[in-house]
């Protein structure tokens, strides 16, 4: 059975750059973007040499526990969402704004859209190039999806998300077709903000999703999608919130017809219905099968248990093992310890 992971790794020590793990009120810090650019003039000209350093340790860390498609780590990123924002017309860093984000859930100061939205020179094509020369397995490239970023940055300029959320796809758009073109074969764009949202989702953000990948023909190009339903703000949280049980239900129709091929959802920290899975006849399903903000030790016995049952309701072929989201809350043995339980349950299969 096929691993992988879904974005956010731990950085190493020495990458002295901030993130929203790390941050002071841990992801729900009030200031998520403020600090980054003053931490790459720090690192000054030695930057891209230490981001590749991480980089090679990072993809070294899952190769080594036998992921088949890893990432970055996100290395580069202070956070899964504004990194990508920072390469586009229209968003204005130095203005911030205060906002309440994640259904009301979070209360911070964003960067400001104070124009149109638009695509400037590529940026992920470098990041995905130097992490596939130092790979010896295809490394996938995380994207923030246009429902998501409308919601975690403040605006100006447009009326409304949904408007908002057009020029972003356009924009997204232009960065997939340059990967693509650069022969990245696995593009995710993340959209945990469906499960918190299920009907703007439904009436606009799926659509906007698909406009992604408009384009993107070839089939040896997975389109992939992670929907996450609840993140905590430090380890080992309790009673974080967490998006409605049913909203992966909600939205499983509607995501089963469009064009994407692979959907990640959560089932470890809290079990879903797997009914869920028979929902989906055409689509791979990305299973979180690891708690990614718990430090004890998964079970073995409890992930292959949770797997058999899954595999009731969808075939072997279109399931693919994952952590439940990021890994940016774990140190980086606890994050080995986890992945090596995980493929050693996939080796079962």
């Amino acid at each position: 059975m096929i691993t992988t992971v879904i974005g956010a790794y731990p950085k190493p020590s020495y990458l002295k750059l901030p993130d929203w793990f790390n941050a002071e009120g841990g992801t729900d810090t009030q200031y998520p973007t403020k600090d980054y650019h003053d931490a790459i003039k720090k690192m000054g000209s030695e930057v891209e040499s230490i981001f590749q350093k991480a980089a090679q340790e990072v993809i070294n860390d899952q190769i080594d526990c036998d992921i088949d498609i890893v990432t970055d780590g996100e290395v580069r990123r202070e956070n899964y969402i504004h990194y990508d924002c920072r390469y586009l017309e229209g968003i204005d860093f130095n203005k911030l704004t205060k906002k309440v984000a994640r259904t009301g859930n979070y209360e911070c100061w964003l960067p400001t859209v104070t124009g149109k939205i638009n695509a400037k020179e590529s940026f992920l094509i470098h990041d995905w190039e130097v992490a596939q020369k130092i790979s010896s397995k295809p490394v996938k490239i995380t994207i923030p999806g246009p429902m998501t970023i409308t919601d975690t940055i403040s605006n100006e300029y447009y009326s409304s998300p949904k408007e908002m959320g057009k020029d972003f796809a356009k924009a997204i758009n232009v960065e997939i077709k340059r990967l693509a073109t650069a022969g990245c074969k696995y593009i995710q764009v993340d959209e945990p903000l469906f499960a918190r949202k299920p009907n703007e989702a439904i009436e606009y953000g799926i659509k906007n999703l698909e406009n992604c990948f408009d384009g993107i023909t070839d089939s040896k190009i997975e389109k992939i999608t992670h929907i996450c339903c609840g993140y905590p703000d430090k380890l080992d949280a309790v009673d974080y919130p967490k998006a409605p049980l049913n909203s992966y239900h909600e939205i499983s129709e509607m995501l089963d017809k469009s064009i994407i091929d692979s959907i990640s959802l959560e089932d470890a920290h809290r079990y879903n219905n797997l009914d869920l899975l028979d929902k989906y006849k055409n689509k791979k399903i990305i299973f979180g099968v690891l708690k990614i903000a718990n430090s004890k030790i998964d079970s073995e016995n409890q992930i292959t248990e949770r797997i058999t049952q899954a595999l009731k309701h969808i075939d072997k072929e279109r399931l693919i093992l994952a952590p439940d989201c990021g890994l940016g809350h774990l140190s980086r043995e606890l994050s080995k310890k986890k992945l090596k339980i995980m493929t050693q349950v996939a080796k079962k299969f």
